[in-house]
């Protein structure tokens, strides 16, 4: 059985347990807020070991940084294991929070856990009064569909920092 909780900083390196690997055969582009389906042959092995790109030590990082302004991580459990992770920031801008991170592990898709754990930040965003929620998208079918699914549109005026930081993610806001 799964179960949902807020994570503590401490915690984070727990991020180790989830397994990000992933055949990408849909992928997208966006110009303004409109999405250019592509066919794609992207494997994603995962995350690495150590501190570069797409590692864990980046991830974790990421995530700290997050935490850092006031963010609150949770994390889906199949008991000792985190299979899902969501991490909320709040005050994006004065009435936007942040969906800055949500992960399923693979053997664990598909079974409403990303639900789960975007419903809390959705909670969470509305209790702080946020007006609206971003989310910077991996480009891959199943994350853009996923967020699609959960009413987010693109937007042609991104959030300049993180575009800056991803500018071939998708960028999407969601109206609460």
């Amino acid at each position: 059985m799964i179960f949902v909780r807020a994570l503590s900083a401490s915690e984070l390196g727990k991020i180790r347990d989830i397994d990000r690997t992933e055949e990408i055969r849909v992928g997208y582009r966006q110009e303004g807020t409109g999405l250019i389906e592509m066919s794609v042959r992207w494997n994603d092995s995962g995350w690495v070991e150590g501190d570069g790109e797409h590692s864990f030590g980046q991830m974790i990082r990421g995530a700290e940084e997050l935490l850092a302004l006031d963010g609150t991580a949770i994390g889906a459990f199949d008991g000792d294991l985190l299979v899902g992770i969501a991490i909320y920031r709040p005050r994006l801008t004065e009435t936007m929070g942040q969906l800055g991170l949500l992960h399923v592990s693979d053997g664990h898709r598909r079974q409403g856990i990303a639900s789960r754990l975007y419903k809390e930040v959705v909670r969470l965003a509305r209790d702080d009064g946020a007006t609206a929620l971003y989310v910077s998208a991996t480009p891959s079918g199943s994350a853009v569909g996923f967020y699609l699914d959960q009413g987010f549109q693109p937007t042609d005026s991104p959030h300049p920092e993180l575009l800056a930081e991803e500018p071939d993610d998708i960028h999407m806001m969601l109206e609460l």
